[in-house]
């Protein structure tokens, strides 16, 4: 019997890495299209589309996904719009929600309806900008750095706020505005990231209990899973108990 749990564990987790590599996917179509919709095919010439393609190669998004979305973001008439919602979730814990989407009405009312079924409430617009600050942040595997003390200065002299050595992969944090010049800095010292996103970094957080904090990570998880959806930022301060939680349950 704890043969078949524990298959039933694996296989829960790899539909579960499946789903999110489908997400990632997603997304970054959609940032093609994006892209190719502002400055045009050429990656050159395209800042935004050399970042997609980048964190496709990143995500090993197939070569033949990657041409693809490229030609139907050169034909199509479809336009994708950048959407955000604030909303707050239980025990008043912040949440920003991040959504591409071809249509408005759609996106608002599903996320409206996962926030009140899932117990959140929508906020106002730059209502949770006290929270929240814009961060460059670069996911570069350690094996595609060879001398890291050599370029350390450098890294930090193109803006690195801060430099984390995790799981084999440096992550570096820059300003908003620093995220360009790391983009240029990378390319010039030859170093390929495994993905360059604009995330939003919670400057303060909040600590809830267990109980809490599980029906925060379910309201989450649902937006998330929301097509329109890329992206969703919180900031519940993640104890040791809840990680711990969550390791059990996996």
């Amino acid at each position: 019997m704890s043969g078949h749990n524990k298959w039933s564990t694996i296989k829960r987790k790899k539909g579960a890495l499946d789903a999110k590599r489908s997400k990632i996917f997603s997304r970054i179509v959609k940032e093609i299209a994006i892209a190719v919709k502002e400055g045009g095919p050429v990656a050159e010439n395209n800042p935004r589309l050399r970042v997609a393609l980048q964190n496709a190669k990143g995500a090993n998004m197939p070569k033949a996904t990657v041409e693809k979305a490229l030609s139907k973001a050169s034909a199509s008439n479809e336009n994708y719009e950048e959407i955000t919602f604030e909303a707050y979730g239980h025990g008043g814990v912040a949440i920003f929600i991040e959504c591409l989407s071809d249509n408005n009405n759609r996106t608002v009312s599903n996320v409206r309806a996962i926030l009140n079924k899932r117990g959140g409430t929508l906020s106002t617009k730059g209502s949770l900008s006290f929270i929240f600050e814009r961060k460059g942040i670069f996911t570069v595997p350690a094996a595609n750095i060879k001398n890291f003390e050599e370029i350390e200065l450098e890294l930090i002299d193109a803006g690195a706020e801060d430099i984390e050595n995790i799981d084999d992969k440096y992550i570096i944090t820059t300003k908003f505005e620093d995220f360009g010049a790391m983009q240029k800095k990378l390319e010039e010292l030859s170093i390929e990231p495994e993905s360059q996103e604009l995330e939003r970094v919670a400057i303060t957080t909040k600590e809830v209990d267990l109980e809490t904090a599980q029906k925060n990570l379910k309201l989450i998880e649902a937006l998330e899973e929301e097509e329109d959806v890329e992206k969703v930022f919180h900031n519940m301060e993640m104890t040791e108990e809840i990680q711990k939680a969550l390791e059990t349950t996996e």
